[in-house]
C-alpha cells in the first residue's frame, strides 16, 4: 500500500478506497508515520462516504484501516488550499507533494 500511495502522490492521481464504512475518493498529499508508529495518509476527500458528512474536505487516514485501495484514472493539478507540508502529526514523511 505504501508504494501505491507514493505513486499516486508522485503522479497526482486520485485514489479510491474503503474506509470506516464506505468508499472514498482522495487526492493524496502526504504519507508518513505518525507519533504512535502507524502509517498515515493526509488527503483531500473529493467524494464518497464520510461519517462526519464533511465532503469535500481534508482528512487523515490510518492506512491499517484502509481496504481495497486502487489508483484511479482521475488526476488533480496541484495541492489544495490548506495543505501543510510540515504536518505536525507526522514524525516521518515517506512521500508528499
Amino acid at each position: 500500500m505504501h508504494a501505491l500511495v507514493c505513486q499516486a502522490i508522485a503522479r497526482r492521481k486520485i485514489i479510491r478506497f474503503h474506509y470506516d464504512g464506505g468508499m472514498r475518493d482522495i487526492e493524496p498529499h502526504i504519507h508518513g508515520v505518525g507519533k504512535d508508529g502507524g502509517e498515515l495518509l493526509r488527503g483531500y476527500q473529493v467524494s464518497g462516504f464520510s461519517r462526519s458528512g464533511q465532503v469535500p474536505g481534508w482528512k487523515m487516514f490510518k492506512l491499517s484501516e484502509v481496504r481495497a485501495m486502487a489508483l484511479t484514472d482521475h488526476g488533480f493539478d496541484s495541492a489544495r488550499t490548506g495543505y501543510e507540508p510540515n504536518d505536525p502529526l507526522l514524525t516521518t514523511v515517506h512521500c508528499q507533494l
